[in-house]
């Protein structure tokens, strides 16, 4: 028999449905593998406990969907009870499609709430051309959304930062601000009002983009960020990426370096008592 007269179904000399098992076989996996890592962040730093109001930060990219989506899988399958808020700040980008969040949030069912503040603006009138955007829109879009929590009762707030966010900000810290320090899993903010969580601390960025083109996420991309190629940050992610294809798991390595320090091994005198160092043999 010819490949000319092969079945149709035959493609690549691979028949469709045993194609269409193995892409199902393998978007199983990697959901249950963000599940797992998920449930196992909650866990290790006591994210949610019983009662809670999560306030989950949805900005339109595929890492807050991705947080929403395995978060509610976690509530269905822990034993634990508490409600979980999407909540989206509108900051009036030209173009911004208003419609496509509440449209999205209203087929799942949940609770969400959209903020509508003019912080574009403001970014684009302060910051000069050219500049970075991120420091400035940060802080407004974060001073926002813990007001928002306060107002309504959210006893903790879930950012979509990842497992690859975590080490480049330990690069862009250690590499332009002279510190040793990263995102944590969870944090409590400076006015003692709001508890930040970040369930997505053990997920890397490459399987969230997998589940994002599985589950087909209304991406909403950013006009301000998104602008600006020459980011410090995109150099620091180039820069791991090219480790990472010179030494795969290099990345994870960094990782788990963050969760296991040795104050004795660094030079920080205030983490560690040097000056009372002393001799305790015989």
């Amino acid at each position: 028999m010819n490949r000319a007269s092969l079945p149709l179904t035959v493609v690549d000399d691979q028949p469709t449905d045993i194609r269409s098992r193995k892409r199902q076989y393998n978007t199983n996996k990697l959901i249950k593998r963000l599940r797992r890592q998920v449930g196992q962040a909650v866990t290790d730093y006591n994210m949610i406990a019983d009662g809670d109001r999560v306030m989950v930060c949805l900005s339109g990219g595929k890492d807050s969907f991705a947080m929403l989506d395995l978060l509610l899988g976690l509530k269905q399958a822990a034993p634990i009870d508490f409600e979980l808020t999407a909540v989206n700040l509108d900051q009036k980008q030209p173009g911004f499609p208003e419609h496509v969040l509440p449209d999205y949030l209203e087929s799942l069912g949940v609770d969400w709430h959209v903020i509508e503040k003019d912080t574009y603006s403001v970014v684009k009138r302060v910051v000069p051309e050219g500049k970075t955007t991120c420091g400035l829109c940060s802080r407004l879009r974060r001073g926002t959304l813990y007001q928002f929590a306060r107002d309504h009762g959210m006893t903790k707030i879930a950012l979509g930062h990842h497992l690859d966010d975590i080490v480049e900000t330990f690069f862009l810290n250690l590499f332009h601000g002279a510190t040793l320090k990263a995102m944590p899993p969870k944090l409590l903010s400076d006015d003692g009002d709001n508890m930040v969580i970040r369930p997505l601390a053990y997920c890397l960025e490459a399987d969230l983009e997998r589940l994002a083109e599985v589950r087909e996420y209304p991406i909403i991309p950013c006009d301000l960020c998104g602008s600006q190629p020459n980011l410090q940050r995109q150099q620091i992610k180039a820069m791991l990426a090219e480790w990472e294809r010179q030494q795969p798991g290099r990345k994870m390595s960094i990782f788990r370096a963050l969760g296991k320090v040795a104050p004795s091994q660094l030079c920080d005198r205030e983490l560690f008592d040097f000056e009372s160092l002393a001799l305790t043999g015989a």
